[in-house]
């Protein structure tokens, strides 16, 4: 039988914001960001984060990845307060339980898609065979064993945000953060793209939380959380089968 404290943490959201607010500036040029933001995502889930310009997306996915911290509020991840936490706490958590993936791609222009795929480990001081089977495996799971010898001119950008996500997953995240994922992409590829991160989700249990000014695109999560004017306007529930 589970303990009351096994119990409590299976049910304790992968991440958590209360009350989150965010100010820039000081003074009359002060401007707020976001206004109290409550919001939870459990382990697994695939949410789409929809809003108009400066409704207070990019900000909320700063703080979820880590590159930013509330002015007020509490960000929880795994039930511990990340806002709490030292940059160089942070830098770590980043590291070992995040992966991200850009609307712009972000690869090294003169590096191959193994090499680009290998980099996030580089920085954790894995050794270069470790590095090379983990990026290759990465790589195998997008697609794109045969594009590994490949720099990123040599590719479509279909196939360069498939070096991207692989790149996010080399690691094998909790958490992936995709930023407007396909916005350099037609629709074709986007689709492609987009089935590529419901798999992601659903075969290897990875919890994806995507920025997205496309309601096609949303359609592809599970949940969408709708913000206007830096507050929650809207959550619901996808009925899309995956």
């Amino acid at each position: 039988m589970n303990s009351g404290r096994e119990t409590a943490a299976a049910r304790c959201p992968l991440l958590e914001l209360a009350g989150v607010t965010k100010v820039y500036g000081e003074g009359r040029a002060s401007l707020e960001a976001l206004r109290g933001i409550d919001l939870s995502v459990d382990e697994g889930e695939f949410v789409a984060i929809m809003g108009p310009s400066g409704s207070g997306k990019s900000t909320i996915m700063h703080i979820l990845g880590c590159l930013d911290v509330p002015t007020r509020g509490d960000y929880l991840f795994r039930g511990a307060h990340v806002e709490r936490l030292s940059r160089r706490q942070r830098a770590l958590l980043r590291r070992h339980y995040l992966g991200f993936v850009f609307q712009g791609f972000n690869l090294l222009a003169r590096t191959s898609a193994l090499e680009n795929v290998e980099l996030p480990l580089v920085y954790r001081g894995e050794s270069r065979r470790s590095r090379h089977a983990a990026a290759s495996a990465a790589l195998d799971s997008v697609g794109l064993t045969e594009w590994a010898a490949h720099t990123p001119s040599e590719l479509s950008g279909g196939q360069q945000q498939r070096v991207a996500i692989a790149r996010a997953i080399v690691t094998h995240p909790v958490l992936l953060l995709a930023d407007e994922p396909t916005g350099n992409l037609d629709t074709h590829m986007s689709r492609e793209i987009m089935e590529l991160l419901a798999a992601l989700n659903r075969e290897k249990g990875i919890t994806v939380v995507m920025v997205t000014h496309d309601s096609e695109m949303a359609a592809y999560a599970k949940r969408v959380v709708g913000f206007i004017d830096g507050v929650v306007d809207s959550d619901h529930t996808n009925g899309r089968p995956h």
